[in-house]
C-alpha cells in the first residue's frame, strides 16, 4: 500500500508560494478573524499564520472574544474589506453558535475570501472558472496529482457534503473528468456506495467511520477527518484496539484520528493518506497560494482601473 504522505508536497508548495510572495514590494497580507478561545481553532489560525510568516507573507490575527456580538464580527469583516494594506482575508470556521455563517461570509470581499466560501467564489468553481479553490480541496487535488492518482475516468465517491470541502471537491474532481458520487450519513446503502470508488474521499467527521467494508480491494482513500479522542472510552470500539492510539492517550492524553480506521483499511487499500500529516499539511499550503492569488489579482485590478 502506498502511504499518501502530505509533507513532501506540501512542502514544495510552500516554497513555491515563498518565492512568488517574494516578487511583491510591499509583501502579500492575510488578516485572520477568529471568535472564542476553542484550542482547536487557536491550533489552526497559529499554524495557518506560521506558515504564512515563513514563506514571506505579512500575517495578522484579529481575535474577538467569546460571546461576541455577531455585529462585530461583520464590522471587523468590513474594516478588513476597506483595508487597502489586506490582500487576503480568512475567517476561521466553525464559528460559535449565535453567528450568522453565511451572512459573515456573504460580507466578505470576494476579491479577498481566499477560503473561496463567498456565493461568487462558489459560483466560479462551479461554472469551472475559480478565482480560488477551497484549500483542503485544492490540497487533495495537489496530492492525488503528486502520486499521479489517474482521474479521468474514474469512480469517485467524496463520503461527506460540505460546503467547506465535499461540494467543492465533488466539483473539481468533476472538471478533471471523474465520475462522482457525493454521499452523507443518510445515502442508502452506504458502505456499498463506497465500495464502487477507485477514489474514496473521506471527510465526515466521525473517527474511524471508514472501514475496510467500505473499501474496494487497491482503492485510493483520502481521509480529511481530523479528531481528537480524549480517552479510550470515547473511541469507537474498533479504534480502542489500536495500539498507537493506546500509546498516543497514555503518553499524551489524547490521539489524533482522521474518518478511517488506518488499521483496518490499510489491509485493503491501494493508497491511503495519513492523520495527521495527510490533508491538512496541504491545506495551510493552499491557503498560502490563495494568499498570493488573491495578491496577484488585487494588482491587476488596480492596474486595469489606472489606465
Amino acid at each position: 500500500m502506498i502511504v499518501l504522505d502530505g509533507v513532501p508536497v506540501a512542502s514544495r508548495l510552500r516554497e513555491e508560494a515563498r518565492i512568488a510572495a517574494a516578487t511583491f514590494s510591499p509583501a502579500p497580507s492575510l488578516r485572520v478573524l477568529i471568535v472564542g478561545d476553542d484550542p482547536a481553532s487557536e491550533a489552526y489560525v497559529a499554524s495557518k499564520t506560521g506558515a504564512a510568516r515563513e514563506a514571506g507573507i505579512r500575517a495578522e490575527t484579529v481575535r474577538l472574544p467569546s460571546g461576541a456580538p455577531s455585529g462585530d464580527l461583520l464590522d471587523a469583516v468590513r474594516k478588513a474589506n476597506r483595508d487597502p494594506t489586506v490582500d487576503a482575508v480568512l475567517v476561521q470556521l466553525p464559528l460559535e453558535a449565535g453567528h450568522d455563517d453565511f451572512g459573515v461570509l456573504d460580507a466578505l470581499d470576494p476579491r479577498k475570501d481566499v477560503d473561496g466560501l463567498h456565493p461568487e467564489n462558489v459560483g466560479l468553481l462551479q461554472q469551472g472558472r475559480p478565482r480560488f479553490v477551497p484549500c483542503t480541496p485544492a490540497g487533495i487535488l495537489a496530492l492525488l496529482d503528486h502520486y499521479r492518482v489517474p482521474l479521468e475516468g474514474r469512480r469517485a465517491v467524496v463520503l461527506g457534503r460540505s460546503g467547506l470541502v465535499g461540494k467543492p471537491l465533488a466539483a473539481l474532481l468533476t472538471a478533471r473528468d471523474a465520475t462522482v458520487t457525493l454521499c452523507h450519513s443518510r445515502t442508502r446503502e452506504l458502505a456499498a456506495v463506497c465500495r464502487e470508488a477507485d477514489i474514496l474521499v473521506a471527510a465526515i467527521g466521525r473517527p474511524g467511520f471508514v472501514t475496510a467494508e467500505f473499501v474496494r480491494q487497491g482503492a485510493i482513500v483520502v481521509d480529511v477527518g481530523i479528531n481528537r479522542i480524549e480517552s479510550l472510552e470515547a473511541a469507537p470500539e474498533s479504534l480502542r484496539r489500536s495500539e498507537r492510539i493506546q500509546n498516543a492517550i497514555a503518553k499524551r492524553g489524547r490521539a489524533l484520528v482522521g474518518d478511517v480506521d488506518s488499521d483496518d483499511v490499510s489491509r485493503v487499500a491501494g493508497g491511503l493518506s495519513p492523520v495527521p500529516g495527510g490533508v491538512g499539511p496541504l491545506t495551510v499550503a493552499a491557503l498560502l497560494a490563495n494568499t498570493v492569488r488573491a495578491t496577484r489579482l488585487r494588482g491587476e485590478g488596480e492596474e486595469r482601473r489606472a489606465r
